[in-house]
């Protein structure tokens, strides 16, 4: 037998002793970082991530300015980073100019979208930081003013979206009217009136004038609320709203579902937004706002925005007829 050659018996032993170092390899900390790498960020606690309570009294007229806000809602405007999971998209977001629609809107831009937005024309200010903010992501930006609780507006606002961003396969539904009252006998037949139209005959118009335009693949999300799930004494005709959102999601999602189109939903909790004051809140409520859910501080939109950018998304393909909830640990679903 050559001697040069490894008996089998001998290669064997080798390999075990691989084994071996290679398994003593893998129980090495997973902690331990290459010499010279920068070292892990610390993770940040939520609880103290935002402005917590008490805060300021406040009050604006309706619908209210996050830029006169104190402290000013955070939208992700320095935060959010893109990674291009909507490119070549296009959306329309009403209730664009603040709060959770906002913030989807900048998320959406970076991700690649283009957006166009809807908003009331007292809201201008805010909303001109928002078209600039979609157009520094390089993305085209449409701004739609007007009240969408007329029927004939919310056609045409759709068609001119279509028209002008080359398509629509994004729409989100999150516009809506809260005034808190804390009686039914307080709600007139015109609070009411104003409130339905809002937030429910406007989702119905969209979304009816949106769909002949939506292929397969293309995706409607509402925003409701946990308003839906556990209504407040005084929110009696937005929380009815918000329950008809839920509701509206869960039945398109069965409806268009055999089209290929998802429908989904996102239901906030207590969020920083002008909602809260332009007669959402009562100045009580206001000073204490979110100091009652388990992290002990309202929500920022910018806390919501990636919940609304993974519902768009392609990956999220299986998701429809369902409402993600972000109450701060309080709230359902």
């Amino acid at each position: 037998m050559d001697e040069t050659k490894m008996s089998r018996r001998g290669m064997v032993g080798a390999a075990g002793v691989g084994v071996v170092a290679a398994a003593a390899a893998s129980t090495q900390p997973a902690s331990a970082q290459p010499a010279g790498a920068p070292a892990p960020a610390a993770l940040p606690d939520p609880r103290g991530r935002y402005p917590r309570p008490p805060f300021q009294e406040q009050t604006q007229p309706f619908p209210g300015l996050a830029g006169r806000m104190n402290p000013r809602p955070d939208h992700g405007e320095e935060s959010y980073k893109g990674s291009g999971r909507l490119a070549g998209r296009k959306a329309l977001i009403t209730g664009g100019d603040s709060g959770m629609g906002r913030a989807a809107a900048i998320a959406f831009a970076r991700e690649g979208a283009d957006v166009a937005i809807s908003y009331l024309p007292d809201e201008e200010p805010d909303a001109r930081e928002v078209i600039d903010l979609i157009r520094n992501a390089g993305r085209t930006a449409l701004a739609l003013p007007g009240d969408i609780r007329d029927e004939a507006h919310c056609r045409q606002m759709v068609a001119t979206a279509v028209e002008r961003l080359g398509g629509l396969d994004i729409l989100v539904n999150n516009a809506s009217r809260q005034q808190q009252r804390q009686s039914l006998d307080a709600i007139s037949s015109e609070d009411f009136d104003a409130t339905m139209r809002t937030n429910i005959y406007a989702m119905f118009w969209i979304t009816k004038a949106a769909l002949p335009h939506l292929k397969p693949g293309a995706a409607i999300i509402q925003t409701t609320s946990e308003q839906a799930y556990d209504p407040s004494a005084n929110l009696v005709d937005y929380a009815m709203t918000k329950a008809a959102m839920m509701s509206f999601t869960k039945s398109m999602a069965k409806q268009l579902g055999p089209k290929g189109i998802r429908v989904n939903g996102v239901a906030p909790g207590p969020i920083w937004t002008p909602l809260q004051v332009s007669g959402g809140a009562t100045m009580e409520k206001l000073k204490t706002f979110g100091g009652d859910t388990p992290l002990g501080r309202p929500g920022q939109p910018a806390e919501l925005a990636s919940i609304y950018v993974q519902l768009a998304a392609a990956d999220a393909s299986y998701a429809t007829g369902q409402v993600y909830g972000a109450a701060g640990g309080s709230g359902q679903p």
